[in-house]
Order: C-alpha cells, then structure tokens, then sequence
C-alpha cells in the first residue's frame, strides 16, 4: 500500500462527487430532512422524537452512505475507470481505503449536518454529550460505506449494488433494535440481532441519548468500528480487477 497512491486516488473520488450534485444532496440533505420528518411526524407526542430520535442518527447515515458507496463505485466500474486504475501500479488496499477515506470524509460532514440540524432544528434532546452522538454518526456512516464497497465488489451493475439492501441493510433496521427491544425478540432473533452491527450502532446511539455511561457507548462504537474494518478487508481481498 502506497499512502500517496492512496491520496490520490481519494482526491480523484472527491472530485467525481463534486461534479455530482444530486448525489451531493442525497448525501448531505436527504438524512435530515427524514429526520425532520420523523420530528413532524412525532410533534404532538411529547417525548417521543427525544426516544427516537437518537437511534435514527444512527439509521438514516448508515443506509445513505450504502446506497451512495456501492452506486458510485458501480458507476466506476461499468465506465471502465476502476478497470484502467487497477491496470496501474496501485494497489487493491489503496483503492478500497482511497475510497473509504474519501466516502468516510463525506460521512463526517454529513454526519455534523444531520446531528447539527436534528439538535438545533428539530429539537433532539440528548442527555449524553452532543459530540459523541456526532462521533456515533460518524462511525455508522463509515460501516455503510463499507458495506457499500463490499457489496460493489460482487455487484455486476446498480441495480444489483441496491438489491443488496434486502440482504445486507434491512434485515439490520428490523432487528436492530429501533422498532422493538433487542432483548424482547423471540431467542432465535434475538440471536441474530446480536451479529448484526447496526444493532451495536443503534445500543450506542441510545446510550448517547439516554446519558449512560461512557462504556455503555464506547463499547458499540468499537463493536461497529470492527465490522466497518472487517467490510473493507473483504472488499478488497475480493476487488475484481477486470470488469466481468
């Protein structure tokens, strides 16, 4: 791996993003206005966003960044521009992290966009400090850009990148926790729910915004942050370097 190859290749990704304005709006504008929906949407329930709302940032950047990640480097791929770049001297690893550096510099600016307005706006009251549900933002943004990279590399074309939503993204959002109690689900899913890393993302948000203690959040983050490296490691022990 090359750090300046890797550089490169991630000033190259953000470029394309910059000339891409609707997947710059998706990306920075689409999380919050769900969430701002979600707060209409809860404004007559007293409580009821401040519940939700924490788990939320934990959901909307995670399927965001899925969807951004996989279609884009499908959209490379199919051009034939990931095909020339790995006839070159670069490396797998520093197209896969030049990718996720550039996707995961993205997701924390979306991330401070989506925490921003959900707090200021929308009303969010949290009783962790505000900084950590930024960082747990972050951190979910980063496992759906990996998961997005992984599901790329065995993708043929776009449509296929988004029908690995059923599969890999909402299995996640049913039992990871948001719409029931991880620990009342029957065993079986229950089970499940605790290999799946948006559960952690979700316990870590919900831990933010209930005010535990540090460990009760950290714990998850770590949990995510080790799937999210995990991802990336398939992702590129599995980069095909010519397109089928």
């Amino acid at each position: 791996m090359s750090g300046v190859r890797l550089l490169a290749t991630t000033a190259r990704v953000l470029r394309q993003l910059s000339h891409d304005p609707r997947s710059l709006v998706l990306l920075l504008v689409a999380p919050s206005l769900l969430v701002g929906l979600f707060a209409w949407v809860f404004s007559e329930s007293e409580g009821a966003f401040d519940r939700i709302g924490g788990p939320l940032l934990a959901l909307f950047p995670f399927v965001v960044m899925f969807l951004i990640t996989s279609i884009t480097t499908l959209r490379e791929r199919r051009s034939g521009t990931l095909e020339r770049l790995l006839t070159t001297p670069v490396a797998k690893s520093d197209v896969i992290l030049g990718y996720a550096l550039a996707f995961g510099l993205l997701a924390t600016l979306q991330a401070i966009v989506t925490v921003t307005f959900a707090v200021a706006v929308c009303g969010l009251s949290v009783a962790g400090p505000v900084w950590q549900l930024g960082v747990v933002a972050v951190v979910d943004a980063l496992l759906g850009t990996a998961l997005g990279l992984l599901a790329s590399a065995f993708a043929r074309t776009e449509f296929q990148a988004v029908q690995f939503m059923p599969v890999l993204v909402f299995p996640q959002m049913i039992l990871g926790g948001l719409f029931m109690p991880r620990d009342q689900m029957p065993d079986v899913l229950s089970a499940v729910s605790d290999a799946l890393p948006l559960s952690y993302a979700i316990d870590a948000a919900s831990a933010v915004a209930s005010g535990s203690e540090a460990g009760e959040v950290w714990r998850p983050v770590l949990v995510v942050a080790a799937f999210t490296v995990g991802a990336l490691v398939v992702a590129a022990a599995t980069l095909r370097r010519r397109t089928p």
